[in-house]
């Protein structure tokens, strides 16, 4: 007997979903602390810095880099915290807004 389950592409639920307002707010949100968590981890690792030191020059702990690192943890940065990481690997912080292109 053949499978005749409907394969569906990602992409395409995700199009579908993305007209939700909630659902895009809360996708968006995720997006932006994943790529948060990514920065901050590369930046870390360029400067040769551990999470231990990086949270000592940051004024933070440990726990609350690995926190933001992971990506998983659910809260949003503050941008009190995203300047004090910044001024601990001497970046500095740019928060920016992308509009759409309208056709």
């Amino acid at each position: 007997m053949k499978d005749k389950s409907k394969r569906i592409a990602l992409k395409n639920i995700l199009k579908r979903e993305l007209k939700d307002p909630e659902f895009s707010f809360y996708f968006q949100r995720e997006r932006a602390v994943s790529e948060i968590a990514r920065l901050v981890r590369d930046a870390r690792l360029k400067a040769g810095l551990t999470q231990g030191q990086l949270a000592q020059k940051a004024r933070s702990s440990q726990v609350v880099i690995a926190r933001l690192e992971s990506g998983t943890d659910g809260r949003v940065p503050s941008l009190e915290l995203l300047e004090r990481i910044a001024g601990a690997l001497k970046a500095k912080l740019l928060v920016r807004f992308e509009y759409k292109k309208v056709a």
